[in-house]
């Protein structure tokens, strides 16, 4: 059976007495992909950038490959890589300059080689050669996605992996992160507002509001469970009630929906 890669006990974030995530427990299987869904503000990204290590737990224990990320992280590090559309590259550097940098700091041998076979695959060649600041936003998110896979991570963090990419785009790059992990054994752990995507690639599902994990369980349970038509149906009852698997939240009482209810 499966270990996890990423266990969170725990985990809590507040900035300046602002609870962006309480005490927050989850754990990721290897070998699978997991969606982190929830309203803006409702931690997804805190979360996210906790277990790369770009923001600092204001509590908890986080752990990734069998590692404690908050005492050895330096040993994980190069196993795990982090996409995300909001965190943007420098504009002056041309794409393939932006890549080659990250290729270096990876220390990849052959980093030639692999731009070039990332640009075929993710259709970047084009515009290797381009400045960085004249691409679109769904280029962006491509050419980060890029960066994201210099490694060959064992553990991918994606926030909005096909954020501004028109609907074909997007199709593709579900494919295409499908195949990556059936190939590699990767883990995947993403945060998304397309449920058609989750439902699409994700075996697992977490439900954040306000910080807090208010629901967790395959995409099918989750529908079944509420007794929703969709994902997003699940969603939006969730979003709207404040109600999540064990009843209201902070004593907030409301009718349950239907599924016609909620369209």
């Amino acid at each position: 059976m499966n270990q996890p890669a990423i266990q969170i006990r725990g985990l809590t974030k507040h900035f300046n007495g602002i609870r962006a995530v309480e005490d927050l427990d989850f754990s990721v299987t290897e070998g699978t992909t997991t969606a982190l869904l929830g309203g803006n503000g409702a931690g997804k990204t805190t979360t996210l950038s906790i277990l790369v290590g770009l923001l600092l737990p204001t509590r908890g224990e986080i752990t990734l490959l069998g590692e404690d990320m908050l005492r050895h992280r330096h040993r994980v590090l190069p196993y795990i890589n982090y996409s995300s559309p909001y965190l943007d590259l420098p504009h002056r550097l041309t794409v393939r300059q932006n890549l080659n940098v990250f290729a270096g700091l990876y220390g990849l041998p052959d980093r030639r080689g692999t731009l070039e076979r990332l640009a075929g695959e993710l259709s970047l060649t084009a515009f290797m050669d381009r400045p960085y600041r004249e691409l679109s936003a769904g280029q962006k998110t491509r050419v980060s996605l890029a960066k994201s896979l210099l490694n060959e991570p064992r553990v991918l963090l994606l926030d909005e992996p096909t954020a501004s990419m028109d609907p074909d785009m997007a199709d593709f790059m579900r494919g295409y992160l499908m195949a990556y992990q059936k190939r590699t054994g990767a883990t995947l752990l993403l945060a998304s507002h397309n449920m058609t995507e989750v439902e699409r690639i994700c075996q697992d599902v977490i439900i954040l509001r306000e910080g807090r994990k208010v629901a967790h369980g395959t995409p099918a349970g989750l529908i079944a469970q509420y007794g929703r038509r969709t994902l997003e149906d699940v969603f939006i009852h969730i979003a709207r009630t404040k109600e999540g698997p064990e009843g209201a939240l902070e004593g907030d009482r409301v009718p349950t929906l239907h599924p016609e209810d909620s369209r």
